[in-house]
Order: structure tokens, then sequence, then C-alpha cells
């Protein structure tokens, strides 16, 4: 490896996927992409693996994600100078993909007649059709309700556009001159890289260049193994819950083992539950993807703030996740809503690196990425038209060297706020509040970042909402080392109005005029005990008003004479709740959690997963289901005897159903 090219080359490559990414971001059309940033541009090899990727904007989480299934889907060999590939399929895509609103571009980048890379971009649509405004509805149970799905194929064939494609897909899409806008926008900013890239070449040489994509990967993989080597050899386990999309009282199981052995780490998730019928899969494929190892990658960033960015990040991190569980899912699953559910996959992996390190780096975040969209009715045509409105986040965790971040969690830090400007202009709504949410703060020595709180007031007739990525609404984000558990979302219709009620998730909503929406996030969990947190922290989150006096008496156990603090007082007072309390426990789950796993033990829960996995597909769902739910309505510890018991009855139970039915339909015919 040079030094001198390494730094040289890793600093052009940056440049030219920045300039491409803030091509895109500047003459995008659509609220989401313009405003909100979910989109993104980079540069990879012939072989499809990054070696250049933007971090100043756009959505970060795409580190290590591979191309190479859709360009084998295609073939380099009929590729040519001018070539567009479009796809939006998770399935074929090998998890490229990860929903079918992520539009993804791939543009060979020729050098004479050589491919020496791809331009790739890709943005979240808001709209491609399918049940519902924005496509995404969490209730979805499989991919035909999520819009039109197209396979790799190409958009632009040797520089000519494929108008028949380009009609299909506008046909089939509530926005389509907004989503044409977008395409365009990413178009640009390929051309934009590839003119970029083939200029390098023609200064460099072609050699030179490849030799510096190799050197910023392997220089890549060394900071990244560097990180992970520091982290001890050994083994942990953790499992952490989803919530049901029908029933918020039903639960989803996932697992993360995590094996760390010198300067490499793997991640397994067997024990996970099966895919569901609801839009909380997606898909991994057989290779490491970067939704499993999030976690890991973050934290190799946070440890490497200046590590090239590109997949040699992930080269020593492996992945796996058995097919047909919610983590790898399998076709024709649904995956509009699958964003929650990496959450909950980070939160896993976040459990064992905070086992592995001691403490680890932070305690679980809000845990939910909101995505509210309203759809209304054009004045001028009738027809209804969909449009992001904000995203919906929460509060980090508490930090091991500082306070949570307020209203934005740790994988979302990329989202940025639309303006209420905006949203009033697009959309008929008036946002009478946004903002903060008093006493959302988890307690620790280092406090989680407070909740958000919006009020959005229908002016017209009727208003579809539908927003996507809400969980935490039952079971709270956990804090560690002491640290409070954090607090929980609500939805309440028509706040402080005769009417008002809480309405839980938001699946599919219709307002009418003058109707309040009220949503609140959750908030992260504590880090530390809160016993310890220095009392001038304390009164300035009080001064802020984010914290009540009675909250800072019971979670922090002052004192107070008058408006000032009794420093003498606090302390007895803390000396007595450490000793009626006892030691700090690593992980504070909240009262939620802690019923659940009285009853269900995470290694039982685990078990019960796998065992519905050896059943056939159709089967899966509804014998963990049952099993589940008559168990916990047993209100009964659950040990491997009565598990194996209750799925051994189930399986007798409905396989003679199914005899039955075959041998009552073999006598009718």
């Amino acid at each position: 490896m040079d030094p001198v090219r390494t730094e040289v080359m890793k600093n052009r490559f940056a440049a030219i996927v920045e300039e491409g990414s803030s091509i895109a971001y500047r003459t995008a059309h659509t609220t989401f992409v313009k405003m909100t940033q979910d989109y993104q541009v980079a540069l990879a090899t012939p072989e499809g693996e990054y070696f250049a990727y933007p971090y100043m904007s756009g959505v970060t989480n795409f580190i290590g994600l591979s191309l190479r299934a859709t360009i084998r889907e295609i073939g380099v060999e009929n590729m040519s100078p001018g070539d567009i590939v479009i796809c939006n399929d998770p399935f074929g895509s090998e998890g490229m993909c990860t929903h079918t609103m992520d539009i993804h571009l791939l543009k060979p980048i020729f050098h004479g007649a050589r491919i020496v890379g791809f331009a790739w971009a890709f943005i979240h649509a808001s709209d491609v059709g399918g049940a519902v405004p924005g496509s995404i509805s969490p209730t979805s149970t499989d991919v035909f309700q999520e819009g039109i799905r197209m396979r790799a194929t190409f958009l632009y064939r040797k520089g000519e556009l494929n108008e028949q494609l380009l009609m299909i897909f506008r046909d089939n899409c509530r926005i389509p001159d907004q989503n044409w806008g977008d395409l365009q926008a990413m178009i640009a900013a390929l051309k934009t890289m590839e003119r970029r890239l083939v200029e390098l070449c023609d200064k460099h040489g072609v050699e030179e260049i490849e030799g510096g994509i190799r050197d910023a990967m392997d220089f890549a993989e060394m900071k990244a193994r560097s990180v992970i080597a520091a982290i001890p050899d050994g083994e942990w386990v953790f499992g952490d819950y989803l919530e049901g999309v029908r029933n918020p009282e039903d639960t989803i199981f996932v697992q993360a083992r995590m094996t760390v052995r010198g300067e490499e780490v793997w991640l397994d998730f067997t024990g996970s539950d099966p895919q569901v019928q609801a839009a909380l899969n997606f898909v991994t494929g057989d290779s490491s993807h970067p939704f499993l190892g999030l976690a890991i990658i973050n934290y190799v960033l946070t440890m490497e703030p200046d590590i090239p960015i590109n997949n040699g990040i992930i080269r020593p991190i492996h992945t796996h996740a058995p097919k047909g569980t919610i983590a790898n899912a399998v076709f024709p699953a649904a995956m509009g809503n699958r964003w929650v559910t990496v959450m909950r996959v980070f939160d896993a992996v976040l459990g064992c690196l905070n086992q592995a390190l001691g403490g680890g780096p932070v305690t679980a975040g809000a845990g939910q990425g909101g995505i509210i969209l309203c759809a209304f009715k054009d004045p001028a045509t009738g027809l209804r038209k969909a449009s992001v409105v904000q995203p919906l986040i929460g509060g980090s965790g508490g930090r091991s060297s500082a306070d949570g971040i307020d209203g934005v969690d740790g994988p979302f830090g990329f989202l940025r706020s639309t303006p209420v400007e905006a949203i009033e202009v697009d959309t008929p709504l008036i946002i009478r509040r946004f903002a903060l949410q008093p006493d959302s703060l988890a307690a620790g020595y280092h406090r989680s970042g407070a909740g958000v709180v919006i009020d959005m007031e229908n002016t017209d007739v009727e208003v579809l909402f539908t927003v996507r990525g809400l969980d935490r609404f039952v079971l709270r984000p956990w804090g560690t080392n002491g640290g409070h558990a954090g607090t929980t979302g609500r939805a309440i219709l028509n706040p402080g109005r005769e009417d008002e009620r809480d309405i839980g998730k938001i699946k599919v909503l219709e307002i009418g005029y003058g109707d309040v929406l009220r949503m609140m996030t959750p908030a992260g969990g504590g880090y530390g005990d809160p016993l310890d947190r220095e009392v001038d922290r304390i009164m300035a989150d009080l001064r802020s008003g984010l914290l009540s006096r009675g909250r800072a008496e019971s979670d922090y156990g002052l004192v107070f004479a008058g408006d000032a603090v009794d420093e003498a007082a606090t302390a007895d007072r803390r000396r007595a709740l450490r000793a009626a309390r006892g030691p700090v426990a690593a992980f504070v789950y909240g009262p939620e959690r802690d019923a659940h796993d009285r009853i269900w033990p995470r290694a039982l829960r685990a078990k019960l997963a796998e065992r519905a996995l050896t059943l056939s597909p159709a089967l899966r769902n509804h014998m963990l289901d049952d099993v589940r739910d008559s168990l916990r309505a047993a209100d009964k510890t659950v040990d491997e005897a009565v598990l194996d018991a209750a799925v051994a009855a189930w399986i007798a139970r409905h396989g003679a159903m199914r005899g039955r039915e075959k041998t009552d339909r073999v006598a009718a015919e």
C-alpha cells in the first residue's frame, strides 16, 4: 500500500461522490429527497463493492451494501457506454433494494472498452403505487400490495431512454412527475461521477486509479480490523422485541449472537422469528449486509472518524440470518416498514456490544423512525396527492461520555426535519406544535435525549395519514448500568377536546376538517446511575424546561429548600435510595418488558422461533402466535418441557386438521 497514493486517492474519490450527492440533493423534486435526505450516491468497483461513499449528506446506513447480484443479473458483457440500469426488487437484488420504495440506478463507467467502475444512486420514492398512498402500510401482508416492482433492467440503453419502461413506471404511481424529477436528479449525479472518474483515469492512468481503489479499501479494512481487535474475544447474546402490528401486545423476537475472534466479528441472528405477514421484513441474502452489521459499522466509524468510507469497513464483519426469518425474508414478503426491524436488529447487536465492552458506547435509543405521510385531494383534479410530512424520530440513548441527543437517534442522524413552512405550503396541514417533549428524558448519569411532539391540524375536508416505522409504544428502550428505561410513544386524536382518544400506532388514519393529530415519540434509555449525576447538570435540565421538579426529586433524589437544592439532604437521600435499591443492573428494561420476560426467558423465546422455522412457511406464524399467546395467557414462566409440550400439541392438532381436510377434499372429488 502506497500511503501517499492512498491518501490522495481516497480524498479524490470522496470529493467525487460528495459532489454527486450534492447534485442529487439540490435538484430532486420530492420533499423526502430534497429536504429529508432519503437518497444517496456512490462509486463501486466493477465487482459491485463501494469504494467511495458520501458522509456529508444523504443516507449513511448503506455502507457495505453490495451491487453484485444486480450486476450479475444484467451481466457486464451486456453493458455498453450510456447504459443505466434501474431496479427496485429486493429479492432479485439480494438485498441491494431493501424495499420496493427504494429505486436504484447503476451506470457502468467505461474507459475505452473497459469498465472501471459503477456509479450508483438511490432515492426513496414517496409513492410507487400499491394499496395505500405512499405505498407503505404496516399491515401489508405481501410485496404485491407495495407498488410496482422492477427487476434489474435498462432504463437507458446506449444513451437512449426506454420510454415504454418509463411509462409503465409512471402509470403505476400517484406522483409520476415528481418521481421522474427525482430520477433525473439521480441521473445527473451519475453522469457527473462518471465524468469525474474518467477524468482521473485520463490524468493518472487506469492502473493507477485501480491501485488507488484497492489501497483505499484495504486501508478502511485495516482501520476496521484495529477497532474490532480492541473488543475482547468472546461470545455474547442479546434479544429484543418488535411490537405486533395488529396487536401491540404481541411480540416479534430478534436475537443476535456476537462472536469476536481477533480482528473479526461474526453476527448470527439464528433464533429470530420467522418472517411475518406484515411490512416488517427485509432481505439480506447470503453475504454480509449492512442492515445486520450497522451497530458494528457505526462503532467503527465512531472510533475511527477519519476512516475512508467504503466497503472495506464491512470486510471483517460477517453476518448471517437464516432464510425465512424476519431479517432475511423470502418472496413474497412485505417490506415497506422494514426499518423498524433494522432498528431492533441494531439494538440487539448493541446489547451484545455493551456486554463485550462492559457498558458499551451508548444505550438503546428511541428505536423508531416514524415517517408521517399524508394524502389529500388535488383541488384542480380531484386526484389524491401524497406528500411526506415529517420524519419523527425521538431522543437517543445516553452515551458513555455524554448525554443523549434531543430529538435524534443515532441510526437516523442523516434525516433532516422538513421545515414547517414547506409542510404548510405543500399540504392542507397546519403545524400547531413541533417541539421537544418535557419530562421524556430517561434518567441516568448521562440522561437520554428528549422525545419529540408534533400537533397537526387538518384544514381540508379529509386527509389520509399513513405512518411507517412506529414502535416502542409498549416496550421501552432499555437503559444500561443503572440508567432508567426510556419513554414510550403515543398518538392522540384531538387532544384536550371532548372527543379526545388515544389511537395507538397509526396504520391508515383518516381525519376530518379541524381534527388535530398529536404524535409523541419514544425517547432512549439512560446510561449509568442517575444518583451519581451532578446537581448542576440536573438543574440545567430543569431550567431548560425538559425536566420537571417532581422528576428531579423522584429520579435523581434531589431535595429542595425553596428554589435551591439542599445538598446535605440530597446526599442523605441518595444514600438511602442506593441502600434500598441495591446494585445497579447492567440492563434496565422497564416494567412491561420485565413482565414479558418473567413468562418468556430469552433462550426459550429463541427456541420457539427455531421450532417455528422447521415447519412449512404456511404454518410457521400460526404455530408461533398460538403457542406464544397460549403460554402468555397461562401467566407462568415457560420452561423447556412446557414449550416442547405446547409445540408438540399444536403440531399434532393441526397436522390432524390438515389430514382431515385432505381426506374430505379427496372424498368430495
